[in-house]
């Protein structure tokens, strides 16, 4: 059975979540920033009586970060007891995605951008067009250090 995804895009890329893992999407109108974070970190927003850090994806990703658009959103994702906002340019489409239709990336792919990538797909875009998206990896986006950047405890 195919499972539900997300679609957004940052830059020209075409990247995929599991639904089940996003809460909600929402416009971005700014963040508040906090000192001490890493620079991925777009800062703080208010969703719904929830305080939710937000990371630019394009900034962790390695590109260079952009005023936001009308199109712009904030996806929230929910991994175990982390709650993250990712900002990215536009997020519009759910599609499905049979889990045979993933592939493991290419081995040689590294770089700043190593270990985002968990996946990718050749799906129907429409009659005879076919598109790659790439399931990224939420954990690698975050971070090992997590968004404070040394998971402070108290």
């Amino acid at each position: 059975m195919s499972e539900l995804y997300v679609v957004f895009k940052v830059d020209d890329g075409e990247y995929v979540l599991q639904a089940a893992d996003v809460l909600q999407m929402e416009s971005f109108g700014g963040a508040t920033k906090v000192p001490g974070t890493p620079p991925y970190v777009a800062g703080l927003i208010h969703i719904r009586g929830r305080v939710v850090p937000v990371i630019d994806v394009r900034r962790r990703f390695g590109l260079s970060s952009i005023e936001p658009t009308l199109d712009s959103r904030v996806i929230v994702v929910q991994s175990g007891e982390r709650t993250v906002g990712l900002l990215v340019d536009s997020a519009r489409e759910i599609m499905r995605i049979p889990p045979e239709g993933l592939q493991a990336p290419p081995a040689w792919m590294g770089g700043d951008g190593a270990g985002f990538v968990r996946s990718v797909a050749h799906v129907e875009r429409g009659p005879g067009e076919k598109r790659l998206v790439m399931l990224v990896n939420f954990e690698k986006i975050i971070g090992q250090e997590g968004i404070y950047g040394d998971e402070r405890n108290g």
